[in-house]
């Protein structure tokens, strides 16, 4: 394997022109003009009393918008909206509007530089106000707020001196705007202003409509703009504001966005793109369309891909329902509650919601999605590599949106010559604590954090590569698609080489080079079951990609040879656990956040209850166990998982309900408006992997996969036995399914091909091997 590390410098130069090419042609929609969207002639609008809704009886408290206000997002532009009816505010952001560059320089403590300057961060873009003064909180009756998940709408409606009046607020994914439309029924009116202020210093002014512009110190440009109509009464710019007066109805359109292109060479922005034009532009055409057509081309989309599974635990008491969400949170939080399987499906759908409004052919999910409050997000709301953005892309494919994780391999095809150029750089520096010792480097790495420049931050973190390859392998998986896989066959392959040129050999054995079980014990040793097991992933997932390309398969058949000597955990003598640094010591803490020992379990799956020795499971039960029932929200939904993986529904829906308790005083739990809070002592931070790992643990509790095998009601707790069912779920045999069950047991099965031929399928009663031609549907009981 020498000579073929030898040649890694080269390969790296060919591997990074090639990918600055590919980066141009992702699935990344720059912020440009765009044709007209195609309108359906009508949409299946969910109506009110029939959506599946989270509601409250009173608006937003801006002083925290982070825990109360509810998302709207089109993959690129969201919003946090607050729905006071005299007082108004929707917090607006767009994905690429981040600080920094590629900050490839090792700093001497031997870190990157982890700050908003050169590593940069995501931040707000704008807040929109909308002032109705005599609708004032306290002078209306009967107000309620509600984000409708059926219809991707966030609306809220109160009477006002006998009228009914309602405002719905959405970003359109076709229109590529943020729409805020106030009705009424009954002969009322409207008057009042909408006001636009950025975050950065600008100046709003006025003409045909208002807006900003301007430019971070990195060069990025950016802007806004709002403009608005009405049926009846007058509208008109004033100043900085839009003002309207007598209105029976306002249809408010805001736009703005970035010059950031998804192109190395440009330095990750495109000079010819205008984003004030474009802005402009595209707020004139849709105000320009009648607000029910706006709405239906956005419903009729949404729909798309919200209709494409569906969810039913059970049926909810009519006190639970009669409740507001956040009451029911309380009410579920209580000890001995009743389950609440209605507030449970809701859950989950919200995770499917936050998926489709933030990972849409723009940047992917990063630390808080794509809402923040400030231009100061904790961590910078950036890309961490250690499990926080790989868990916000569990979701996706087991959720019937596979679509919506292209954002994820878009970033890492586009990231990838940068971060080629910057290991061959720098990893190998003396000052990098965990370089390799052999002198040798090939392909890429990456550190804990990243940014969309290219760029890294605070430590390097070797085995971060195998991990982000890990969740590019499994969407193959469920996904199976030639195309994708030649796409992301340089990110497999450069993490091979890199892995390639640093396992080091001890009596016969391959090991990890001086690297670290996140984010605890030692820093210094060789060799760590994290590590280990991530290896063991990517070199058999590569080799199978060689075969399925038919390219590079002696190579492959070499890897294969390398990963047969790995070293793979051994179960301590002393604790009975899993070992997680080669050594029958527990060398860290004990009830640490992170399961990285358990990495080889889930989301990986060279470890299976059915197949693995007895040992060698107890020792994974036995360092769960020890790990305990009480983390932050990510680390309760990963813990969750692995407890579905044991067959243990209880303690995995034991750990669903840790997430799901309320966050107060400054706890971990869900906030108001279900967005996962992580405790910080004084403080608590929004911090979104909970939100999509926590539905992938209930998913996992009804419905398991691996490659050809699916297994039916694995972890179903008692809460949800008596009854339900699910469509659409995606499973890693290339089919979905659709399950009923009663009383614990499958009472329907229907399979529907996206490629594969072949499963077993395995329930509690047994299991057969069922054969379907492609793309064809069966039902199987």
């Amino acid at each position: 394997m020498t000579e073929s590390a030898g040649h890694t410098r080269r390969d790296a130069f060919r591997l990074g022109g090639a990918l600055g090419v590919a980066a141009a042609i992702t699935g990344l929609r720059p912020f440009a003009a765009q044709a007209d969207p195609v309108r359906p002639a009508d949409a299946a609008v969910v109506p009110d009393g029939s959506a599946t809704v989270l509601w409250y009886p009173a608006p937003a408290d801006e002083g925290r918008i982070i825990e109360q206000g509810l998302p709207v997002g089109n993959g690129r532009l969201g919003g946090l909206v607050g729905g006071d009816p005299g007082s108004d505010f929707v917090y607006v952001t767009d994905i690429t509007l981040w600080t920094g560059d590629v900050n490839d320089e090792i700093q001497d403590d031997g870190q990157f530089r982890y700050d908003n300057v050169h590593f940069g961060s995501y931040g707000q873009l704008a807040r929109v106000g909308v002032d109705v003064p005599a609708h004032a909180l306290a002078g209306v009756q009967n107000y309620q707020r509600r984000l409708d998940l059926s219809n991707g709408v966030v609306a809220a409606s109160y009477t006002y001196k006998g009228v009914h009046y309602r405002r719905e607020v959405y970003s359109s994914h076709p229109d590529d705007v943020l729409v805020i439309r106030l009705t009424q029924s009954g002969g009322g009116s409207y008057t009042g202003s909408v006001s636009l202020a950025g975050t950065h210093g600008e100046t709003t002014t006025g003409g045909s409509d208002i807006s900003f512009a301007g430019t971070l110190g990195n060069g990025l440009k950016y802007a806004t703009v709002v403009t608005a109509k009405s049926k009846g009464g007058s509208v008109s710019v004033q100043g900085n504001k839009v003002a309207f007066a007598g209105c029976g109805e306002v249809l408010i359109v805001v736009c703005g966005g970035t010059n950031y292109a998804a192109t190395p060479a440009t330095a990750f922005k495109d000079a010819a793109v205008d984003p004030l034009a474009v802005a402009r532009q595209k707020a004139a055409k849709a105000v320009g369309v009648a607000g029910d057509t706006l709405l239906t081309t956005h419903v009729a989309d949404y729909q798309a891909l919200y209709n494409r599974m569906t969810v039913d635990l059970g049926r909810s008491s009519a006190k639970q329902r009669s409740k507001d969400t956040w009451g029911r949170l309380w009410d579920r939080a209580a000890p001995h509650a009743d389950p609440d399987p209605e507030l449970e499906a809701s859950y989950l759908q919200f995770g499917r919601y936050l998926v489709i409004c933030g990972s849409r052919d723009s940047l992917p999910l990063n630390l808080q999605g794509l809402w923040v409050s400030n231009n100061n997000p904790d961590w910078y709301s950036d890309y961490h590599t250690d499990i926080n953005v790989q868990m916000n892309y569990w979701l996706p494919d087991r959720a019937g949106l596979s679509k919506c994780f292209d954002a994820f391999a878009d970033y890492c095809v586009s990231q990838l010559s940068s971060w080629t150029a910057t290991t061959q750089k720098g990893f190998n520096d003396s000052r990098n604590r965990f370089r390799n010792s052999s002198g040798k480097i090939a392909g890429w790495a990456v550190a804990f954090s990243t940014n969309p420049y290219g760029g890294s931050g605070w430590w390097w973190h070797p085995s971060g590569n195998a991990w982000l390859c890990n969740n590019l392998w499994q969407h193959y998986e469920f996904a199976p698609d030639k195309a994708y896989l030649t796409k992301i066959y340089p990110l497999l392959k450069g993490a091979v080489r890199f892995w390639e040129a640093r396992l080091i050999e001890r009596d016969g054995k391959l090991y990890d080079d001086h690297d670290w079980s996140p984010e605890h014990g030692p820093q210094d040793g060789i060799g760590n079951t994290y590590s280990q097991e991530l290896v063991w992933d990517l070199f058999t997932h590569y080799r199978t990609a060689t075969d399925v390309l038919g390219q590079d398969q002696d190579y492959g058949r070499a890897i294969t040879a390398m990963r047969d000597r790995l070293y793979l955990p051994v179960v301590s003598p002393k604790s009975g656990w899993l070992e997680e640094w080669m050594s029958p010591d527990n060398l860290g803490e004990t009830t640490h956040r992170h399961l990285s020992p358990l990495i080889g379990f889930f989301p990986g799956d060279r470890i299976r209850v059915d197949t693995s020795p007895k040992e060698l499971v107890d020792g994974v039960r036995n360092l769960l166990t020890a790990r305990g029932f009480r983390s932050f929200g990510w680390g309760c939904a990963w813990r969750s998982a692995c407890w579905a993986h044991l067959r243990d529904g209880e303690n995995a829906y034991r750990m669903l309900l840790a997430v799901l308790t309320p966050s107060v005083n400054f706890g971990n739990g869900s906030a108001a408006n279900l967005f996962d809070m992580y405790s910080f002592g004084d403080r608590t931070i929004f911090q979104i992997d909970a939100n999509f790992g926590a539905p992938t643990a209930m998913l996992e509790m009804i419905v398991q996969s691996k490659p050809g095998l699916i297994d039916l009601l694995p972890a179903l707790p008692a809460a949800w036995a008596p009854g339900g069912s699910v469509t659409g779920v995606g499973v890693r045999a290339g089919f979905t399914v659709d399950l009923e069950w009663r009383n614990g047991k499958v009472t329907s099965l229907t399979l529907h091909s996206t490629g594969g031929t072949t499963a077993v399928i395995r329930t509690p009663a047994g299991q057969r091997t069922v054969t379907i031609p492609a793309n064809t549907s069966q039902k199987v009981v």
